[in-house]
């Protein structure tokens, strides 16, 4: 499994880079504050709203510290999705939220 460390995803963003960012958080989680730009899918909905995403983009998968982001790495990759897991989640983000 591909991963990225919090401060890489935040080099990516402040160089202006277009990254498709997914927040497998549950709602009161991401209420208290997401990365800028990032799309929210609950893990449990994942699977009912995998339509919604295209084989061609590359996502990273962001969650509190890096172990749901993991599955829901697991379960797109099992779909032909090239995903990335952002290693230490939200608890090593340090950049900007809202």
């Amino acid at each position: 499994m591909k991963q990225f460390t919090a401060k890489e995803v935040e080099k990516l963003l402040t160089q202006g880079q277009n990254v498709n960012i997914i927040d497998v958080r549950e709602v009161e989680e991401v209420e208290a504050g997401k990365i800028p730009g990032a799309i929210h899918i609950p893990l449990g909905l994942l699977e009912f709203r995998i339509n919604e995403l295209d084989k061609s983009k590359e996502y990273i998968m962001v969650c509190r510290s890096g172990g749901r982001s993991g599955r829901a790495c697991q379960f797109l990759d099992s779909y032909g999705f090239n995903v990335i897991n952002m290693t230490g989640g939200m608890l090593d983000w340090e950049g900007e939220t809202n």
